[in-house]
């Protein structure tokens, strides 16, 4: 069920509130927190097919109530003999409040300031209160904060787990909440009625997370990271799995420490791993078995679990190199290696800039590296024996190609900033530093004339080589122009 939380502050708009929430959910959160007036609770919630949850929280649960505790608890004994579907206690209001009617009762353990490490003893006591369905909200910036919950949930456990992750980290949770029976999960009604920042609304949901076609069959695939472009690949990823009648949904992961990761994944059955170009190179040491580039520039964006353990590959550098040929196949009538002699100059430091440097040297062409970090661009050098140009010394440079790898570094006329005015027409600029969004960069190189190798047809290849990996079918193309208002 998807839980909607409404929070009136008027009895008069209460109902108002429960009826918009009711049409669009299949539970409704009543939260009497806000209430200005002591409300009459039989007739705010009579009326409704939808079932209601009632509470009333204290500031120390995330709540606004600002009477005494006297009259919380009265106000909650009230509430549960007008016998709402659900009555929502923390721990000790519950041993004052006993069982009453058909109502079932929510015991709650809340922490805003830090997660727990343990909940054993908390599920221990919160049975001998007479839970019903016990429920954990505590910060969930990352996957590791939030582990204690996602590990108590993917265990069969006597009563019911609920959980709201505040934070990054919680969409995680309430994917997962899907797949192992959790009997709800919260979402906002729309974008502005969020309960905490990062809470997903009902509409991102259905049209990004495709949560209604979750169940316990469901095969994760794992997405490192909640930007734009990460959003963007769980959407698409989604949609194209739906077309194709695919059981897979993708579950963004925020990861900040990569040393237990794999073992979580493994206790989630999760087989498959998608990466940004930024944490390329930090999570690849995890993998026991690498493809040869990734052994020689170390990084990697995609770690498939095999039977013999992690898998790691690279499919950004694929992409981005077969999208340059294809700028200059039509160009050449020459039967070598199409980049032999292309003085290409490539901008950066990471591991995504050794990938393309690589690539590139493997194949017959001049490279050059520069960077803002000189002795970065001096150890690339060394390592793959290319020219290595000071950034100070960049304008009196000349290439033929142009590729930015660096998402830190400027456009601009700064001391540390690349100057546009390198640009000239003719050149053929690639930038993957924010792959796959259109940068200054590239307008830049499109307003002086210069041939632009397109970032959505690097960002398409790289799905379809990754979605292809993982389910053995590639992307429909329809898919690809199908974008929600979360990932424009």
């Amino acid at each position: 069920m998807i839980c909607i939380s409404v929070t009136p502050e008027s009895r008069n708009f209460a109902k108002v509130d429960i009826l918009n929430a009711a049409s669009q959910s299949d539970l409704v959160e009543l939260c009497l927190d806000r209430l200005i007036k002591t409300p009459d609770i039989e007739d705010l919630i009579s009326g409704f097919e939808t079932p209601i949850l009632v509470s009333c929280r204290r500031p120390e649960e995330g709540g606004q109530f600002k009477g005494t505790d006297s009259e919380r608890i009265q106000l909650l004994k009230q509430a549960i003999i007008a016998e709402p579907a659900y009555i929502e206690f923390d721990l000790e209001t519950a041993k004052q409040i006993p069982r009453f009617g058909k109502t079932k009762r929510v015991i709650s353990y809340t922490s805003l300031k830090k997660p727990l490490s343990q909940v054993d003893d908390i599920f221990d006591e919160m049975a001998e209160a007479k839970a019903d369905i016990i429920k954990f909200t505590w910060p969930t910036p990352t996957l590791q904060t939030a582990w204690p919950l996602l590990a108590a949930i993917s265990q069969k456990r006597e009563i019911p787990v609920v959980g709201l992750g505040l934070g990054a980290a919680g969409i995680t949770f309430s994917l997962l909440g899907i797949k192992y029976g959790s009997p709800w999960i919260y979402a906002a009604l729309e974008k502005g009625m969020e309960a905490f920042e990062g809470q997903p609304t009902l509409a991102e949901l259905d049209e990004v997370y495709h949560h209604r076609s979750i169940s316990a069959k469901t095969r994760f695939i794992g997405v490192a990271g909640l930007g734009v472009a990460e959003r963007r690949t769980i959407e698409i990823f989604n949609n194209a799995s739906e077309q194709l009648g695919l059981d897979y949904t993708c579950l963004p992961l925020v990861i900040n420490d990569f040393k237990q990761v794999h073992k979580m994944l493994g206790i989630l059955k999760i087989r498959s791993l998608v990466v940004s170009p930024r944490l390329g190179e930090f999570i690849l040491p995890l993998a026991e078995h690498l493809e040869e580039s990734s052994e020689q520039t170390g990084y990697g964006d995609l770690q498939l679990k095999q039977s013999d353990g992690w898998h790691a590959y690279d499919t950004v550098r694929r992409s981005a190199i077969k999208s340059l040929e294809a700028k200059f196949e039509g160009n050449t009538t020459r039967t070598d290696n199409i980049f032999q002699r292309k003085n290409i100059l490539v901008l950066g430091q990471s591991g995504l800039t050794k990938a393309i440097v690589y690539s590139l040297s493997q194949q017959g062409a001049v490279v050059s590296v520069a960077s803002g970090n000189d002795r970065a661009a001096q150890g690339i050098a060394r390592k793959f024996d290319i020219r290595y140009v000071p950034f100070a010394n960049l304008y009196d440079t000349l290439s033929d190609v142009v590729i930015q790898t660096d998402p830190d570094l400027k456009l601009g006329h700064g001391k540390g900033d690349f100057n546009p005015a390198y640009l000239r027409e003719r050149m053929t600029v690639m930038d993957l530093s924010q792959l796959p969004e259109e940068t200054d960069l590239i307008r830049e190189a499109k307003s002086r004339g210069c041939e632009v190798v397109c970032v959505d047809e690097i960002y398409r290849k790289q799905l379809n080589q990754i979605f292809k990996a993982i389910t053995g079918q590639e992307i429909p193309e329809a898919v690809f122009a199908n974008r929600s208002e979360y990932t424009r």
